[in-house]
């Protein structure tokens, strides 16, 4: 009797997603199908299933690295050592002097390289987001038509009270 009953509730909200949606996608399918075994979601996001290549998790590591005060700082105080070396310790005749064209090339190729290395983690944090939406996504639906079921059921019990009196 209770396989009927979780069959008659899955039928009701199906008929209730198609009614709202018009066509039922695979996900909403999926927590149907969830609903109708009594099972919570499974996570299939990145974090739980795939484990990132090296490259990935290097480029992560350079990112939180590349966009924290811990790198600004270091680079602050790297940029004011070599200038203070080539114009005052070497009397602007060092290796680099004033117009510090070799400190300008150093700049050039760590933004050259930090760019690309800061945009792969962007895209891999963005896919990683994209999989978080979809899984509050399903989540929100399902809490949904639980509460809607909630209600039929407070409506049908309100209304035979109601015949009763």
């Amino acid at each position: 009797m209770e396989a009927g009953l979780k069959n008659q509730k899955i039928k009701h909200l199906e008929t209730l997603l198609q009614k709202d949606l018009g066509r039922l996608s695979d996900e909403e399918m999926k927590i149907l199908v969830s609903m109708s075994i009594s099972r919570i979601l499974v996570d299939t996001s990145m974090e739980s299933g795939q484990k990132p290549t090296f490259g990935e998790r290097l480029a992560d590591k350079i990112a939180e690295f590349g966009g924290s005060w811990t790198f600004i700082i270091s680079f602050g105080f790297f940029i004011l050592v070599w200038i203070t070396a080539n114009v005052w310790l070497l009397l602007n005749k060092g290796f680099d002097p004033y117009p510090f064209i070799l400190l300008n090339l150093i700049l050039s190729c760590l933004a050259a390289l930090q760019a690309p290395v800061i945009m792969m983690s962007q895209n891999r944090q963005e896919q990683k987001d994209r999989e978080r939406a979809k899984n509050d996504y399903e989540i929100n639906l399902r809490a949904e038509l639980e509460i809607r079921l909630l209600h039929e059921k407070l409506d049908f019990v309100i209304q035979q009270l109601t015949v009763k009196k």
